[in-house]
């Protein structure tokens, strides 16, 4: 079948040399198992997590039915990453697999999607850091006090990733311990103080088991993105065939027990009633589980840190794909420049781009437009998904003898199908005006892909 989306042959294509990485110094530092797992829990795992028991309480306890389910759609997608990663350990992941299997416009899509969510995502997690930040100092009287401490939150990440990959590992593996340690508290010690009157009933939804799994799926969805993480950042980890797919399966897993048991004891500690109507649903449970009125100012430090190292792993993320598509010769080439192991243009055009968005969200009273992009990357950051699954999909049904494992063809096809499958749902969840406004984010792209691949063309006429 014709490619329409290649415009030129393979081995045409504009490489450029990647002469950073031959160059390692002692800011430069490959990511072991530990901090590649680090990299997908914590940028999985941000600041949301501590309201979510609040957001699917009104369910009842069925939407832990509906995380089960979920679960198991993002287990089988961080499979598919890892076998994809077997077959190519090269810094991009899905836009990597999206580009081998269909060409350079599928790739460029794939990597415009995926830079459109990194930069917009962390713009709003700067924001909701904020709120947060506000429980233990006041910043949020003034808008520019707070508009101050949303960039201050922003660029202390970015400024960890010009140190070097070294410092991106370390801050990554720290501040994942320090956000998992109050999480477990109230995960693991919450069931010790466990009361099941507290429950609530088992669906207190006015939908049917199925509708009201399918309604409190659709808040837990966009809680498993960045499954791909250590997919992306490949190209900077050891054993990348090995340790991609290990480190992507185990953090994905353990992201999703944190989930899980959090917030059953959350269930669990705080009356259902009381559970719908709350604000901070962790620092009742600490405050039920110990006494005292100190639950809020914990859990506030533990958002805080959650979502500091999250846009720390984030911040590395949004400059890993646009580097990986430069080197092809789909992203402007100065993007493809790399210091200390860290693609730094990537990373500085990613903050200004995120510290602008945060600068018009404060002054501009422009929180509905906001909250819009906000939802137009739960689209955007779908697309790579879908586009990497169904490049797994290719490789198994063309068969290819060097790329397809045949002892494992049919697990693979089962978890290739429901990963897409969960894509899928991830799509239908972010809601009709998302994918609409999503498309327009996506397309807007074409008139850059068009102007880089005439440049390549008449570069090699």
């Amino acid at each position: 079948m014709h490619d329409t989306g290649t415009v030129q042959s393979a081995p045409a294509r504009q490489q450029i040399p990647h002469q950073a990485a031959t160059t390692p110094d002692r800011h430069t530092r490959r990511f072991g198992l530990p901090v590649a797992t680090a990299l997908v829990m914590g940028n999985i795992i941000g600041g949301g997590i501590f309201l979510l028991p609040a957001s699917v309480a009104p369910f009842g306890t069925v939407s832990l039915v509906a995380f089960g389910v979920l679960t198991a759609g993002a287990i089988a997608l961080a499979l598919v990453f890892g076998r994809l990663a077997e077959r190519d350990p090269r810094t991009g992941g899905p836009y990597v697999y999206a580009r081998e299997a269909f060409g350079d416009f599928a790739g460029f899509l794939s990597a415009w999607a995926y830079w459109i969510t990194t930069w917009v995502s962390n713009a709003a997690l700067a924001v909701a850091a904020v709120g947060y930040l506000d429980v233990l100092i006041p910043v949020n009287d003034h808008a520019w006090t707070a508009c101050l401490a949303a960039l201050v939150i922003q660029w202390l990440p970015a400024l960890s990733n010009f140190a070097g990959s070294r410092y991106v590992g370390a801050v990554q593996l720290v501040s994942t311990v320090l956000k998992f340690a109050p999480l477990l508290l109230v995960a693991v010690g919450g069931l010790f103080f466990f009361d099941a009157d507290n429950l609530g009933p088992f669906n207190a939804s006015d939908d049917g088991t199925l509708g009201a799994v399918s309604a409190s799926a659709a808040i837990l969805l966009f809680s498993y993105l960045g499954v791909e993480s250590a997919a992306v950042s490949a190209g900077e980890v050891r054993d990348p065939r090995r340790n991609v797919g290990r480190a992507t399966v185990i953090g994905t897993t353990g992201a999703a027990l944190v989930y899980l048991l959090g917030t059953l004891s959350v269930f669990g500690t705080v009356a259902h009633d009381e559970l719908v109507g709350s604000t901070a649903p962790f620092s009742d449970a600490v405050d039920a589980m110990f006494g005292g009125s100190w639950g809020g100012w914990a859990v506030a430090l533990a958002a805080l840190v959650s979502m500091t190292g999250c846009l720390n792993g984030w911040t590395l993320l949004s400059a890993q794909t646009p580097y990986a598509a430069a080197r092809d010769g789909l992203f402007p080439a100065a993007f493809a420049r790399k210091r200390r192991g860290v693609p730094t243009v990537g990373v500085a055009v990613t903050v200004v781009l995120a510290s602008l968005l945060t600068v018009y969200n404060y002054t501009a009273g422009s929180a509905r437009v906001f909250e819009i992009l906000v939802l137009v990357t739960t689209f955007t950051a779908t697309v790579p998904y879908l586009l990497a699954t169904a490049a797994q999909i290719f490789h198994l049904v063309r068969g290819e003898r060097e790329k397809v494992n045949r002892a494992r063809l049919v697990r693979d096809a089962v978890l290739a199908s429901l990963a897409f499958g969960f894509s899928l749902w991830l799509v239908a969840g972010a809601g009709y005006a998302a994918v609409y406004q999503g498309v327009l984010f996506l397309f807007a792209g074409v008139p850059v892909y068009a102007w880089l691949a005439a440049r390549r063309q008449r570069a090699t006429a």
